[in-house]
């Protein structure tokens, strides 16, 4: 087991840190009767390169990074690595060269530049109890400060101003659930609140030369309305409050404060490039597509916009100048981009995950058509010839909504095989071609993946990310067997040896549709889903509870109460006929592991066979290399044995 040093933190924060915040409800989640729940770590033996088959372990070793940022002066490249077994921050030349390790601790989650392109903030919690500290540490990994100390508040981080003096985060320290905005003073060390909220207010970008600052209220999972702060005043005025809620992100101002460049929907289906001129409060259209626009930057002094485009989810990268000379395409390698862009020169860093590789980070100019690989991936051995691109396929629904979904077929001559179909969480949220350790294996064992977007997600319009909403709940889970309903015309697939899995809100789906619809799979896999909404409604954690309202209607009002009590998969779970397997970390501040203890329990009792991972050092996700290991050799083993080629 690799060594995990501890942050410093208050003694009594280190027993809170282990209770759901629902422990106030509900028996201790620490307590567990079923010792043999708990995972082991063993040691591991992932056979030699080039064997067949490959074990999963291999697949779990094939790394590369995430949050991948530039410096405003186009020097560096900061991003999180777990190649140590956990997320740490690194830092390497735009050049390429050696990259130098920061940080040592564990539970890295974010971190951001400062304006002075030596210095980083990040952000650091505790085994996934998603409550973090600030540090900040220089680039030459000697000098670090704490700058908020660990509580039991949620924080989220805002934005620097253009000097760097102060930031902004939204922090729910006052009473626990609302989300109110603080500055903190870099020199003095001083945070103070400079607006009090109700639910989800989150800061983001300083207007230059004041003390403006856009912040955006939460309108359910997918739409925000967005205001200017004085934070100096507190006077908070309304810019975008639409009858119809949308979607509004990545704000940029020009350097003169005039002009608020942004991505969003209002008043249409997909997102697109937007601008907003304070002196005339008039909004401009500039860049649309019939696809999502998404992953807006403000580059170079600044002069020009670059953009993502997103077709099924993979993407395509477009930049054009300020000055409106058309747009143009910037060639990269397919898969899924995150962009940053220095504001001191014209370079970019493109980070880009794949289905045949891990995140790799290259580098380009806004003038040219060359790119340059600066931060590589490991494969760990694997074959990259054997991995699989998935075709995206569209299908209907029993209502004639049109479903979407990326399918990976296993390689050679196919006929009936296996089929697991993988549920996204959010649910607004999408499925894309990134890298997906589970799905090769399955695929290099001759299972067939499903890697669905129902009913709710986002990438296909407005519209579509709301079909869900509220009393269409159910809708999104009935479309899990009608992709069955579909596939089964398809000879290359058998549907009747198919099983489910997925996470968060995709575990709540595996629980529901393996009650609601017991005949449908051999077998499922709920990773930290729900199993009783009115329990995960009332006791959610703050930030889920300020767009919740929205998605799933207010649960204070016995309406929803009424619905949510009729409609949670542990008033179905004694429907479920097939074998289960269940992964929750005890320390989840989302989805309390209570309520997966709830499902086990349950079907145990009426003797079906039952596997449950239960992490006591993990909390939404599994994030520790060991236990993803553990992990993920044993959901593979079961779904191995369960979907069999026998017919």
């Amino acid at each position: 087991m690799s060594l995990l040093i501890s942050r410093k933190i208050p003694l009594l924060f280190l027993s809170f840190c282990c209770v759901s915040i629902a422990s106030a409800n509900t028996a201790d989640p620490t307590h567990w009767p079923y010792s043999e729940d708990t995972p082991t770590v063993t040691s591991l033996n992932i056979g030699l390169a080039g064997e067949q088959p490959v074990d999963i372990s291999r697949f779990l070793l094939s790394r590369g990074v995430s949050q991948a940022r530039i410096n405003p002066q186009g020097t560096q490249i900061a991003y999180l690595s777990t190649i140590t077994g956990v997320r740490q921050l690194w830092v390497q030349s735009v050049h390429g060269g050696q990259a130098k390790q920061l940080t040592f601790g564990n539970g890295l989650s974010f971190f951001r530049w400062h304006p002075d392109g030596t210095q980083l903030i990040y952000g650091a919690d505790n085994d996934g109890n998603e409550r973090e500290a600030f540090y900040s540490i220089h680039t030459n990994g000697l000098s670090e400060s704490l700058l908020l100390a660990h509580s039991n508040a949620f924080r989220r981080f805002g934005e620097f101003n253009h000097d760097g003096t102060r930031f902004t985060y939204a922090s729910t320290e006052r009473n626990g659930r609302d989300f109110d905005i603080y500055e903190h003073n870099m020199t003095t060390g001083k945070s103070s609140m400079i607006y009090q909220a109700e639910f989800g207010f989150f800061p983001a970008a300083w207007q230059p030369g004041t003390h403006n600052v856009i912040v955006t209220e939460t309108r359910g999972e997918d739409a925000q309305d967005v205001f200017l702060l004085d934070s100096a005043s507190g006077e908070l005025r309304p810019l975008y409050t639409p009858a119809v809620a949308a979607a509004f992100s990545h704000f940029h101002w020009s350097d003169d404060g005039n002009t608020l460049y942004f991505v969003s929907n209002v008043d249409r289906e997909m997102t697109a490039v937007f601008s907003y001129d304070l002196t005339t409060e008039k909004t401009t259209l500039i860049h649309e597509s019939q696809f999502d626009l998404e992953n807006l930057q403000l580059c170079s002094k600044p002069s020009s916009l670059v953009w993502t485009e997103n077709r099924n989810g993979f993407d395509t990268l477009f930049s054009s100048k300020l000055t409106g000379a058309g747009t143009r395409k910037i060639d990269m390698p397919e898969g899924v981009y995150s962009v940053s862009c220095a504001s001191e020169s014209d370079a970019l860093a493109v980070q880009i995950s794949s289905p045949t590789s891990p995140a790799k980070v290259y580098t380009t100019t806004l003038t040219s058509n060359r790119h340059r690989l600066v931060v590589d991936a490991t494969l760990a051995g694997v074959d990259s010839n054997a991995l699989i691109t998935p075709e995206a396929i569209d299908f209907p629904a029993r209502d004639g909504i049109t479903l979407h979904g990326l399918l990976y077929l296993p390689k050679g001559k196919l006929n009936n095989v296996p089929l697991v179909i993988d549920v996204h969480g959010g649910p607004t949220a999408q499925a894309k071609p990134a890298w997906q350790p589970l799905t090769q294996y399955l695929v290099g064992k001759g299972i067939a993946v499903l890697d669905i977007n129902v009913r709710g997600s986002t990438g296909f319009g407005k519209t579509y990310a709301r079909l869900d909403n509220q009393e269409k709940r159910l809708h999104s889970v009935r479309d899990l067997v009608d992709a069955l309903s579909y596939l089964k015309a398809d000879p290359r697939i058998d549907v009747q040896n198919s099983a489910v899995m997925g996470g968060s809100y995709g575990g709540y789906m595996v629980n529901a549709v393996m009650g609601l619809y017991p005949d449908a799979f051999k077998a499922g896999a709920s990773f930290v889903g729900v199993s009783d909404w009115v329990r995960a409604l009332q006791e959610a954690s703050p930030g889920l509870k300020a767009s919740d309202r929205i998605e799933y209607g207010d649960i204070r009002d016995p309406k929803w109460q009424a619905f949510y009590a009729e409609n949670s998969p542990i008033n179905t779970v004694h429907h479920i006929q097939a074998p289960m397997f269940f992964e929750h970390g005890v320390n989840d501040p989302r989805d309390p592991v209570t309520e997966s203890d709830r499902m086990v329990k349950v079907l145990r009792d009426k003797g079906l066979p039952v596997t449950y991972l239960r992490f006591p050092d993990e909390g939404h996700s599994v994030s520790k290399l060991e236990n993803r290991v553990t992990f993920y050799r044993a959901l593979a083993e079961f779904l191995e044995r369960h979907l069999t080629t026998q017919q």
